[in-house]
């Protein structure tokens, strides 16, 4: 019992996680490419990148940015699960 409350706590802590992540790095790319914009001279390139950025967010939601981060991060989170998952069973099964 103890073994599954282990692999159940170390799954979902993994889980969230892998989930954050990826939406915070998107979300801090989003805002320093917006505060970058407001410096003279490199308005432009900020610009273009907060426009790229928000296309290929859209790519990934079916129209909408925010559920392109959400899907991104369920995927990273799923990703990360089935890491978690494989390295207890190898763990466990080496000894």
């Amino acid at each position: 019992m103890m073994i599954i409350q282990t692999l159940l706590r170390s799954l979902l802590l993994t889980v969230i996680i892998s989930f954050i992540t990826p939406v915070v790095l998107l979300t801090g790319l989003f805002s320093t490419l917006w505060a970058i914009g407001y410096l003279p001279g490199v308005d432009s390139i900020a610009q273009i990148g907060v426009t790229d950025l928000l296309k290929f967010l859209t790519i990934f939601g079916s129209g909408s940015p925010i559920e392109g981060a959400i899907v991104i991060g369920c995927t990273c989170s799923l990703v990360g699960a089935l890491f978690d998952t494989y390295a207890f069973y190898s763990y466990q099964h080496h000894s």
